[in-house]
């Protein structure tokens, strides 16, 4: 993380309810633009009966300071739907979504050029603590999760949804974390089939942290099938203008060799020693597709944080400029297209054994929290509208409702009183789902609780 400043910010706001949503049917998605929608088969993604690979960009103008969603603007999107195509790309990912607003607009545009949208559930308002998750997963905080995913499930060209983003990172009390955002990527998935919805893929977006990546893989993918992933991806930044060798991505593929679900990267793009953006050509190789199922590159839009290959004066401005790492970029993806046929990839899924606690992994359970009694009506009723980006915020709701409990596996149901694992020792500070590139920390003072979002690129703590 590179951090340049930190302001303080104090606000204060008044008591936070339990969400009380009006009701919402039951619907089909509804037919938006011009593409097929992807499913996942095996350990990989398919457009009707073709292997699919994400060649994409992560999208966030303005970073998570602006709390803007870009694709709430039909003026933005035009704007940067023009770069996209001369990129190539056919997916982008967009971190901060306004629930509350209408996205038929931009999404349509989006279809209409081939492009395939990766949304994250959470925002800087909504979102799990970290260092103290179980306070923060309650009923107010899933309502906006299921607006989300009522909002976006209508459209084909919704690729899949992060239940997460760098949740658990490198101080190992965030590990304990994990059994929240799993219990989300459960209650999503079970929202989307309640709901009659289209299956949209739910996954994780996993922090670049070595020491527990692969038991947050095993994590997303043991248990019982309703509490897996669809998906596992994560951030990484080892190829700094190397070579598959020296960048571990051979070690990388061997190691996820026969994981049972697809993998991609949701972020990619180191800095040092400039960039060539080669990783593409290794992400489309023979030597990744039966593993990996493509990535993408952080990021579009130039921030303070300096990966961005376009120069946007303002969020809203007419045009923008082409920086020296659009046309490379551009040009990686020209020369290294989707591979021909299906890449060599797994037909079967299977679960892995949960990880076993550790020096760098605190669970000690298989059990996850019990969704929250108040949230259950959600499924039945639907999520309503959602509290888009100037609600008061869920970390620190009071009576929210939260989890009274473990489930049991493929039960949801409650089958103890006791606190949950990991809430009695937590630290103070709390945290936002994050990138791994944010520049500057501002510190907010909710209710009495420092809570710290982040400038720059997309938020972490």
């Amino acid at each position: 993380m590179r951090s340049l400043a930190l302001v303080p910010v104090l606000a204060m706001l008044p008591s936070l309810g339990t969400a009380t949503p009006s009701p919402t049917a039951p619907q089909p998605p509804t037919k938006r633009g011009t593409l097929p929608a992807v499913s996942v088969s095996g350990n990989a993604f398919w457009q009707n009966d073709k292997r699919f690979y994400i060649r994409g960009v992560d999208y966030q103008p303005g970073g998570s300071s602006a709390m803007a969603d870009p694709l709430a603007d039909a003026t933005i999107c035009s704007r940067d739907i023009s770069q996209f195509k001369k990129l190539g790309i056919n997916t982008i990912r967009v971190y901060i979504i306004d629930n509350s607003a209408n996205h038929d607009e931009c999404m349509t545009q989006l279809a209409d050029a081939g492009i395939y949208v990766i949304i994250d559930a959470n925002n800087p308002l909504y979102s799990i603590n970290r260092y103290d998750p179980a306070p923060s997963y309650n009923a107010k905080y899933l309502q906006s999760v299921f607006a989300t995913v009522d909002e976006f499930a209508k459209y084909d060209n919704t690729l899949a949804f992060f239940s997460g983003n760098e949740v658990v990172n490198d101080n190992v009390n965030s590990t304990l974390a994990a059994r929240y955002v799993k219990a989300v990527t459960r209650d999503m998935r079970r929202y989307i089939e309640e709901r009659g919805y289209r299956k949209v893929p739910v996954g994780y977006s996993a922090a670049d942290v070595g020491t527990n990546r692969r038991q947050q893989a095993d994590w997303m993918n043991c248990g019982s099938e309703d509490e897996r992933s669809d998906f596992f991806a994560f951030n990484d930044y080892s190829w700094c203008n190397s070579n598959f060798q020296t960048a571990g991505w051979d070690q990388k593929v061997k190691n996820f060799s026969d994981y049972g679900l697809p993998i991609f990267l949701s972020e990619y793009g180191c800095l040092t020693n400039g960039r060539d953006f080669g990783e593409v050509a290794a992400l489309m190789s023979n030597k990744m597709t039966s593993v990996y199922s493509g990535g993408l590159m952080y990021e579009y839009a130039m921030e303070d944080n300096g990966y961005g290959i376009a120069k946007i004066p303002s969020v809203k401005a007419p045009s923008i400029q082409e920086l020296d790492g659009f046309e490379k970029f551009a040009s990686a993806l020209a020369a290294n297209p989707p591979p021909e046929g299906d890449g060599g990839f797994v037909s079967t899924t299977h679960a892995n054994p949960c990880p076993t606690k550790d020096a760098n992994w605190l669970i000690d359970t298989t059990l996850l929290p019990a969704i929250p009694e108040q949230a259950k009506m959600l499924m039945m009723k639907g999520a309503g509208s959602g509290p888009g980006l100037s609600g008061d915020g869920s970390q620190n709701a009071v009576d929210a409702g939260t989890s009274s409990g473990d489930a049991e596996q493929g039960s949801g149901t409650v089958t103890s009183s006791n606190t949950p694992k990991g809430s009695q020792n937590a630290a103070p500070a709390t945290s936002t789902p994050a990138n791994a590139r944010a520049v500057a920390k501002i510190p907010l003072i909710l209710t009495g609780v420092l809570v710290v979002l982040t400038l720059g690129g997309p938020f972490l703590l």
